[in-house]
C-alpha cells in the first residue's frame, strides 16, 4: 500500500458524521484535508462545522483548510478547488460525501425537493470531479470517490428522486472512470451494506443504534482504496463490507455501534 502523506484530499459534506470521520481518517495517514462543507457554526441539531474538523484534523499533523461551500453553486466548486489547488500546489483525493436525503413516493415529493436531491448528489458530484480533473491529470495520479449505492431497480419504488439523485453518481463512476483511464484516475462509488451512524440515520429514525455500523467501515474502505494505484481499481460500485472481505477483513464486529450485535445488511444488497 502506498504511503499517503503530504497527499491532498477534497472532502464535501465533512463537517461532521461520515465526512467528518473520512477527514480524520485520511489525516491519520498523514493526508492533508480539505474540509468542504456549508456549516461553519456548530449547533445542537446539526453539531460540528467546518472549522471543528479543522482543528481536529490538525491535531493529526496534517493541515487543515476549511472551506465553505454550498454544492449547489457550480461557481463556489470551481473555486474551491482552484482555492486548494493554490494552497497546497495539487489535489490527489476527491471524496462526495455531501448528501440529501429524501424517500417519498413521487407525489410527496415538490419540484423544490427534487431539485434539492439532484443539486446536492448527482449534480454536484458532475461538477466537483470536472473541477479537480485537471490537477489530477497534471499530476497522473488521482482517485474520486462517489458515496453512492450499486445501481439496484429494488431500490426505487417510493425513493424515486432520491434513486435518481444518487444513482446518477453512481454512472459518473461507471462513466468517468472510463475518460479519464489513461490519465492515472480512479473513479469509483462507495456505499455500506447496513445502516451507518450519522445525522440521517439519527434524524430519520432509522432503527437504532443495534441496527447501525459505525462510520469507521467506510472509512477503512476509502483508506485502502486511496492507497491502491488508481489504475488497480476504478470503474466499480463498492459495497463497504464486500470490499473488506475481498481485502482480507473477517472479522466485522468492531464496527458495530453496540457491542456484541450483528447489524443486519439492508435487504436491497442481499
Amino acid at each position: 500500500m502506498a504511503s499517503l502523506k503530504d497527499r491532498v484530499a477534497i472532502i464535501t459534506g465533512a463537517s461532521r458524521g461520515i465526512g467528518r470521520a473520512i477527514a480524520l481518517g485520511l489525516a491519520k495517514q498523514g493526508c492533508h484535508i480539505v474540509v468542504a462543507a456549508k456549516s461553519t457554526e456548530s449547533t445542537e441539531q446539526l453539531p460540528g462545522s467546518i472549522y471543528t474538523v479543522a482543528k481536529e484534523v490538525e491535531a493529526y499533523g496534517a493541515r487543515a483548510f476549511p472551506y465553505q461551500i454550498d454544492v449547489r453553486d457550480a461557481d463556489q466548486i470551481e473555486a474551491m478547488a482552484a482555492q486548494t489547488v493554490k494552497q497546497f500546489g495539487r489535489i490527489d483525493i476527491l471524496v462526495n460525501n455531501a448528501g440529501a436525503l429524501w424517500w417519498q413516493p413521487i407525489l410527496e415529493t415538490p419540484p423544490k425537493r427534487f431539485d434539492l436531491v439532484m443539486g446536492v448528489n448527482a449534480r454536484a458530484s458532475f461538477l466537483a470531479a470536472r473541477a479537480v480533473l485537471p490537477a489530477m491529470r497534471e499530476r497522473k495520479w488521482g482517485h474520486i470517490i462517489n458515496m453512492s449505492p450499486p445501481i439496484n431497480l429494488k431500490i426505487v419504488p417510493g425513493k424515486i428522486a432520491y434513486c435518481i439523485s444518487k444513482f446518477g453518481m453512481t454512472l459518473i463512476s461507471h462513466g468517468l472512470a472510463e475518460e479519464v483511464r489513461d490519465w492515472n484516475v480512479a473513479v469509483n462509488s462507495l456505499w455500506p451494506v447496513t445502516i451507518i451512524e450519522s445525522q440521517a440515520s439519527i434524524n430519520w429514525k432509522m432503527g437504532d443504534p443495534s441496527m447501525w455500523r459505525k462510520p469507521d467501515i467506510l472509512v477503512d474502505c476509502v483508506v485502502r482504496l486511496v492507497q491502491k494505484e488508481p489504475k488497480e481499481i476504478t470503474g466499480k460500485a463498492l459495497l463497504d463490507e464486500d470490499f473488506l472481505q475481498a481485502e482480507g477483513v473477517t472479522d466485522f464486529s468492531d464496527y458495530a455501534c453496540v457491542p456484541g450485535t450483528t447489524p443486519m445488511r439492508i435487504p436491497w444488497f442481499e
